[in-house]
């Protein structure tokens, strides 16, 4: 699992503080057990707010790469680039200088 964004911290955090003072502020509980419910009610929203946050394309790109590499596929053959030539092909061919 990718490390969460910045966006999904805050959003998650964010998203946990104010629902909670919101439903304790709605529902005006005293006491203990309430206030756990509301407090656990809101960690778990907050987490839901923090998954559903979209990734940027990097990460999402990164993450589509290593679950692919993961699956095993049939094997194409790539074709063969030639990165550097020797000295005597590079005088068989004409110069661009005059």
């Amino acid at each position: 699992m990718p490390r969460p964004t910045a966006a999904q911290l805050s959003y998650g955090s964010a998203t946990v503080v104010f629902s909670t003072v919101a439903m304790l502020l709605l529902s005006r509980t005293e006491t203990g057990v309430g206030v756990a419910v509301i407090v656990l009610a809101a960690l778990v929203l907050g987490v839901l707010v923090a998954v559903t946050v979209p990734m940027p394309k990097a990460a999402r790109a990164a993450l589509e790469d290593r679950t692919a590499a993961s699956v095993p596929t049939a094997r194409v053959p790539q074709p063969r680039v030639r990165t550097s030539r020797t000295g005597a092909e590079r005088v068989s061919e004409p110069s661009l200088r005059r």
